[in-house]
């Protein structure tokens, strides 16, 4: 038996299962189809960028020497569209600032313009993919040590408002160029390696600066604004500027997008709690999907029990018209194209997942009081056959099924990234 008709016998029993609990499985791969997920391109190149940074500050570090990391647009670019072939569903692009293509001109981040980023938005366009865009508050001359927006030092502190202000204007162009909304999200990785004694200072200064770049309201509809919070960071291990409080009050305050990074608070912490609490507050939400561990590591989203609950938040309570999915991790030490596809296809999992669980069963059984049965569905549900379902949705989409798309990894490898050593 072929290995199409042995996924498609799969499906067929898979339909009758879920069908039994009231599931519609055509509707749920279609749902999950449609749903974007934004891929975030500094995984290709070890968060470097285009501007000749040979290395990262700001609390960022990439491990991991594994050959074959992108140097240029182009061999970036490749690498994205040979992702994205082994990778179902519809998908967004997240730049950083720090890619901009200057061709040669001298130009600094404050002083951006949509220009600078034309060959993104071309590829875009011919690709069909939505953009995403980020300031890029790390690995710059003008950072003051780990700080931007709440320097003391009013010139580089000016610098660092200018260029969220282009940031802004970038994204509200890729918003018209390509026509769909571009999240333009703010991290910034202020904060102090030992104990600060003053840290109205450093906030009062991150708001006026913060205040300064969104006193413009205009275009939050093209480029909707999100502020993500961070625990810590190496090198500001004591204090940071923008904690989870700080912006997720600065987001309900000013009617902004909330970004919640999975990575970016206590071990203990589980971002599927706050997903429903946050939505309560804000109209919008950006979720950064990253793999914490033991702190903020950005490892390669797994398929576990922490992102299947993240998006069953999202899917059963209909949040997927106000929450903005992305991904945010950065691994050197592991072929960098296979570790986009193992995220976003975990992702998407996750999101089929969620539609294919018998929520309605599930919700049911707790409005009644009835616990046991809800307890009992719920372990059922983890021996459901999502994996019949998920081969059969590659398969649809022209994407390699689970067990088969690592040998076109290797492939792409030794013919196309080896080479760059």
């Amino acid at each position: 038996m072929s290995m199409e008709n042995r996924i498609q016998k799969g499906y067929e029993y898979a339909r009758e299962a879920y069908g039994a609990l009231g599931v519609d499985v055509d509707a749920a791969i279609r749902r999950a189809d449609a749903l974007p997920v934004s891929m975030h391109c500094w995984q290709g190149d070890d968060v470097l960028g285009f501007e000749g940074a040979q290395s990262l500050s700001g609390g960022i570090a990439v491990t991991g020497n594994y050959p074959g990391r992108a140097r240029n647009f182009e061999e970036l670019t490749g690498d994205i569209v040979f992702a994205q072939g082994l990778i179902p569903g519809a998908k967004k692009l997240n730049l950083h600032a720090s890619y901009a293509i200057k061709g040669g001109k001298k130009v600094d981040r404050d002083a951006y313009t949509l220009k600078e980023f034309e060959p993104w938005v071309d590829f875009a366009r011919e690709r069909g993919l939505g953009l995403d865009f980020n300031p890029t508050y790390f690995s710059h001359p003008m950072m003051d040590g780990d700080l931007s927006l709440s320097s003391p030092d009013e010139r580089k502190r000016r610098f660092w408002v200018e260029h969220g202000k282009r940031c802004r204007e970038i994204g509200r162009g890729f918003a018209r160029a390509i026509g769909q909304p571009c999240v333009v999200n703010f991290w910034m990785p202020d904060g102090t390696k030992d104990t600060c004694v003053n840290t109205q200072a450093f906030r009062a200064r991150m708001t006026a600066s913060l205040d300064e770049i969104f006193e413009d309201r205009s275009g939050l509809d093209l480029a909707p604004c999100a502020v993500e919070s961070k625990l810590f960071g190496m090198g500001v291990e004591s204090f940071t500027v923008v904690s989870h409080e700080y912006a997720l009050g600065y987001a309900i305050k000013n009617n902004l997008t909330a970004c919640l990074d999975t990575g970016h608070f206590h071990p203990t912490e589980m971002v599927s709690m706050k997903v429903s609490a946050v939505m309560n507050f804000v109209q919008t939400m950006l979720l950064h999907i990253s793999r914490p561990v033991r702190w903020d590591s950005d490892h390669v989203v797994a398929y576990d029990d922490e992102l299947q609950r993240i998006m069953d938040e999202i899917l059963w309570n209909g949040l997927e018209d106000r929450v903005f999915i992305g991904l945010d991790f950065f691994d050197a030490s592991i072929n960098r194209v296979a570790a986009w596809a193992i995220g976003m296809r975990n992702a998407r999992k996750a999101i089929l997942g969620a539609l294919l669980a018998p929520a309605a069963h599930l919700r049911a059984a707790e409005a009644g009081g009835d616990f046991t049965r809800r307890l009992a569905l719920l372990e059922e549900r983890k021996t459901l056959p999502l994996g019949a379902v998920w081969d059969y949705y590659c398969l649809s989409r022209g994407v390699r099924e689970d067990g088969a798309w690592l040998a076109d990894i290797k492939d792409y490898e030794q013919r196309v990234l080896r080479l760059r050593s």
